[in-house]
């Protein structure tokens, strides 16, 4: 009886190595994911927020000379905030295709890819 048992405890010992192995698998999958995904989310704010400082210096330096050009820093104000705003009718238009054509597609390469060669 022992011989027929032996077999038996050898394969649930390999089946739970396996799903030891199978779950630390996950881990670190998850964690490798996830620490890409983060990096490159501190990158694009790292990022957007020189440009927006830029654009803001870039504001101010606009007004400053179309208000000296025109004789109105009020209107240079009015004229440039126009400007920002038509970039940004633009930019909320072409969301599709600047936010959802690339970054879901970067973010399901991250956490879905079946690369073993890692």
């Amino acid at each position: 009886m022992s011989n027929f048992s032996k077999p038996a405890e050898d394969l649930s010992r390999e089946a739970k190595d396996y799903i030891d192995l199978r779950l630390e698998d996950v881990k670190l999958r998850t964690a490798r994911g996830l620490s890409v995904a983060a990096s490159k989310l501190v990158g694009y704010i790292l990022i957007l927020s020189v440009a927006t400082s830029l654009i803001l210096a870039l504001s101010f330096g606009l007004i400053m000379l179309i208000g000296e050009l025109i004789g109105s820093y009020a209107w240079a104000s009015l004229g440039v905030a126009v400007l920002i705003g038509v970039g940004l009718w633009i930019l909320i238009r072409k969301r599709d295709l600047l936010f959802k054509d690339t970054f879901v597609p970067l973010f399901l390469n991250l956490f879905f890819n079946d690369d073993d060669d890692d």
